[in-house]
């Protein structure tokens, strides 16, 4: 037996109404610069707006008379979507790993790929993985750890302590 298909619109359509789309008529019209003009009929309001050489655009619909605003839609899409899009951060979850025994300039250089990642305000998660024999020995990566943790102390701050999960140590650092 086959399922009836509902017709699902997006949810992410967007809703205002501009020029021909604005039903109601008179509306509460706002200029360009911001002045408000009145009350006036919708013929008239897209009157006023084309021969600006904009759009009417209904910015407040649940409003009686419903407000339009004489502007370019394009341009306040542009910023609306801009403006929700920045509110997202930028920092991203970078990682660099180490064992017990890595060697000093081996962990120089990590530590050096990790200062670049913090300068451009991305965290980093400093791993020290253990292997095998090594798990006896945990003090050897916690004082590795420490190392990283001491260099990175200048450009970071340390935001999760080095903790033990299973075969790895893990500490978090967020740029400062």
């Amino acid at each position: 037996m086959a399922l009836a298909r509902r017709n699902v619109q997006p949810e992410n359509r967007d809703s205002t109404r501009i020029n021909s789309q604005i039903r109601i008529s008179p509306v509460r019209v706002v200029s360009e610069e911001g002045e408000q003009l009145g009350i006036i009929p919708t013929e008239q309001a897209l009157e006023r707006a084309r021969d600006a050489g904009l759009d009417l655009v209904e910015v407040a619909p649940n409003e009686r008379p419903p407000v339009c605003r004489i502007m370019d839609y394009g341009k306040f899409k542009y910023d609306k979507n801009k403006k929700k899009n920045s509110g997202s951060s930028h920092t991203k979850t970078k990682e660099i790993r180490l064992r017990p025994k890595t060697g000093d300039e081996d962990i120089r250089t990590k530590v050096r790929q990790a200062e670049k990642f913090l300068e451009h305000k991305d965290k980093v998660q400093v791993s020290v993985l253990f292997r095998g024999r090594e798990m006896a020995h945990i003090e050897e990566g916690r004082k590795v750890m420490e190392q990283v943790i001491e260099i990175l102390s200048e450009v970071g701050k340390v935001e999760t302590k080095p903790q033990q999960h299973g075969r790895r140590m893990i500490c978090m650092i967020a740029p400062k």
